[in-house]
C-alpha cells in the first residue's frame, strides 16, 4: 500500500474520549490521535458531559490526523459515537442541557415504572432498547416529570453524535444504529413510535432526521472545514453506534459469529439479518444497518471488578499490577471453593436491565482466602456473560463462535475462565481501533470505496484460540443456575436496602468514635 492511498477517517465519540483513526481500504491503520474530555457528576446518578468539549475534540482529533496523513489523502469521514446520549437544543441547535450519557442513572424510577407496566415489555421488543436509566425514553419521561419547564423549553432533543454532524455539516439527522439504542423508534419500520413518544412527551417534529447508517452528508460547514484543514466538499458518513460498529470491527459481521469485548464494562453482541428480542426482553437489538443488527447484552461490571478486589483484598500491590492480581486468582481452583460473586459494583444491564442490584459475596466461610475472593470476582464476570448468551440463545440465535477484544482478555486466565464459562471456543482478534476502525470500514462502504463491509471478516486477523477446558466448564456449568437464581433472590434484599441507603452514608469518618 502506499502513501498516497485514500483513507477513511473514523471518528469515534467515545466516553471519555474522541479518537480519529485513519485506515486505508486494505485495513492498515496509519495515523490515529486522541483527545479527552472529562466525566462530570455534579449530583448523585448524574453523569454528564459538555457538548461544546465533546465538538472541540472532535475537530481537533480530525485535524491532527488529516496534517499526519496529508489532506490530499482523506477519502472522507464517518462516525462512531457512544450510545444512548440525550442533550436539548434551542432552535437554533445551541445546547441548553449538557450531554446526559448513558451511565447516567438518574431515571432509574422512571424505567423501573416502564419495565413494569403491562405495556413495558412489548416496548422493549418493539424498540429494541430495554427500559433501563441508560436509554434516552425513561430520561426524557425523568425530564417531563423532575425538570417541566426546561422540557417544554427544547425545541430538539439529539444525542452527542447528532450535535456534532448538525454544526459539522448543518444538518440535524440521526442514523437507524443510535434511533435504536433510544427507545424511541420502532425497529420493525425504522419510524418513531408514537407510544414511546407520547410517554417522553414530544412530538416527532423535536427529534432528528432518521437516516440510513451509510447516509452520506455532502459537505462541511465552514467552522468545520477550518477546524479540521479539509476541503468543505468533504464528504461526511453518518455512521452508527460504537456496540454495533465494534462487530463490524473485530470482523463479527456473519450471522453466528458473536464479538465479546471486556475492559472496564463487558458486552456479547451477535450480528443477525433482522431484528430480533427474546421473549423475556433480556437483550438489545441496534441496527448496524438496513439489513444487519446487533443483538446481544451489555454489562457494567467487566475488568473494574477486578480493580476494585484488588484495593480491598490486596491493597499492597497498587494500580497496574494486574499480573501479579491475576497470579494470586489463579492459586484458586475453577469454582472458587463455592464462594460466588454478584459482579453489580455500578448495578447492571444485560440480561436484568436494572439499576437495583448490588454486588454480593455469597457462601463465605473461614476457609475462603483472598485469592478466592478475587478469582469469585473474576468468574462472576464471566458467568454474567453466560447469562447474556443464553438470553441471546433464548432469542433463537445460533452462536457458533466467539471473538474477544479488550485489555483483560490479553491475560491467560481471564481467557480460560471465559472460554469455559461460555463453553465454547473463543478466539482472540488481532488488535484493532474496535469500532473506530468499524466506522471507517462503513465509511469505505458508502463511499463506494469496497464492495461491502463483509470484507471485515478477511481484514481481523485471529491470534489466539482457547478451548474451554472440560473440567473447568463443567464446574461452571454446575454454578451456572445458582449465580442466575441469586438474583431473582435477592431483589428483596436490593429492595429493601435502597430504600434503607440514603440513611447510611458511606463516606468515613475522621475521627472514630463509640458509634
Amino acid at each position: 500500500m502506499t502513501d498516497s492511498a485514500p483513507v477513511v477517517i473514523g471518528l469515534d465519540l467515545g466516553t471519555t474520549s474522541t479518537k480519529a483513526v485513519a485506515f486505508t481500504t486494505a485495513g492498515e491503520q496509519v495515523s490515529s490521535a486522541s483527545h479527552g474530555y472529562p466525566l462530570e457528576t455534579p449530583h448523585p446518578g448524574y453523569a454528564v458531559q459538555d457538548p461544546q468539549a465533546i465538538l472541540a475534540a472532535a475537530y481537533a482529533a480530525a485535524a491532527e490526523v488529516v496534517r499526519d496523513v496529508g489532506v490530499d489523502r482523506v477519502a472522507g469521514i464517518s462516525f462512531s459515537s457512544a450510545m444512548h446520549s440525550l442533550l436539548g437544543l434551542d432552535a437554533d441547535y445551541r445546547p441548553i442541557t449538557p450531554v446526559v450519557t448513558w451511565g447516567d442513572t438518574r431515571a432509574g424510577a422512571q424505567a423501573e415504572r416502564l419495565r413494569a407496566s403491562v405495556g413495558g415489555l412489548a416496548l422493549h421488543r418493539r424498540t429494541g432498547t430495554p427500559l433501563h436509566p441508560m436509554s434516552p425514553l425513561p430520561k426524557l419521561v425523568w425530564f417531563r416529570e423532575q425538570e417541566p419547564k426546561l422540557h417544554e423549553s427544547v425545541a430538539f432533543w439529539a444525542g452527542i453524535k447528532d450535535f456534532v454532524l448538525v454544526r459539522m455539516c448543518g444538518a440535524l439527522v440521526v442514523d437507524h444504529s443510535l434511533a435504536s439504542a433510544s427507545g424511541l423508534m420502532d425497529i420493525h419500520t425504522l419510524r418513531w413510535d408514537d407510544e414511546a413518544l407520547a410517554l417522553a412527551g414530544i412530538g416527532p417534529e423535536q427529534l432528528p432526521e432518521l437516516v440510513p447508517t451509510r447516509h452520506v452528508l455532502p459537505g462541511l460547514t465552514d467552522e468545520a472545514a477550518e477546524a479540521m484543514g479539509l476541503p468543505a466538499d468533504t464528504r461526511v458518513v453518518v455512521g452508527a453506534g460504537d456496540g454495533p460498529l465494534a462487530n463490524l470491527g473485530v470482523g463479527a459481521v456473519e450471522p453466528g459469529v458473536a464479538a465479546c469485548s471486556i475492559g472496564t464494562s463487558g458486552a456479547l453482541r451477535v450480528a443477525v439479518d433482522h431484528p430480533a428480542v427474546d421473549p423475556q426482553g433480556g437483550v438489545f437489538c441496534y441496527a448496524l444497518t438496513e439489513d444487519r443488527w446487533v443483538v446481544g447484552g451489555a454489562i457494567n461490571n467487566g475488568g473494574a471488578t477486578l480493580d476494585w478486589a484488588r484495593t480491598l483484598v490486596a491493597p499492597e500491590l497498587g494500580p497496574g499490577s494486574e499480573r501479579e492480581l491475576l497470579a494470586l486468582a489463579a492459586r484458586a481452583r475453577p469454582g472458587s471453593g463455592g464462594l460466588v460473586m454478584l459482579p453489580y459494583l455500578l448495578s447492571e444491564r444485560a440480561p436484568h436491565w436494572s439499576a437495583l442490584p448490588k454486588g454480593a459475596y455469597i457462601g463465605i466461610t473461614r476457609a475462603h482466602s483472598r485469592e478466592h475472593f478475587i478469582r469469585a470476582a473474576l468468574e462472576g464476570v464471566c458467568l454474567q456473560l453466560g447469562l447474556v448468551m443464553q438470553s441471546m440463545q433464548a432469542a433463537g440465535l445460533e452462536i457458533t463462535q466467539v471473538r474477544a477484544t479488550g485489555g483483560v482478555t490479553k491475560s491467560e486466565l481471564w481467557r480460560t475462565v471465559l472460554a469455559a464459562a461460555l463453553d465454547m471456543r473463543v478466539d482472540f482478534a488481532e488488535g484493532q481501533e474496535g469500532s473506530g476502525f468499524g466506522a471507517a470500514l462503513l465509511g469505505m462502504e458508502a463511499l463506494g470505496l469496497i464492495e461491502s463491509i463483509d470484507i471485515a471478516a478477511d481484514l481481523i486477523a485471529v491470534q489466539d484460540s482457547v478451548r474451554p477446558d472440560p473440567a473447568t466448564a463443567a464446574v461452571y456449568r454446575q454454578l451456572e443456575p445458582v449465580f442466575a437464581e441469586l438474583y431473582g433472590q435477592l431483589v428483596p434484599t436490593f429492595q429493601s436496602l435502597r430504600r434503607l441507603t440514603p440513611s447510611l452514608p458511606v463516606t468515613l469518618v475522621d475521627e472514630p468514635g463509640d458509634g
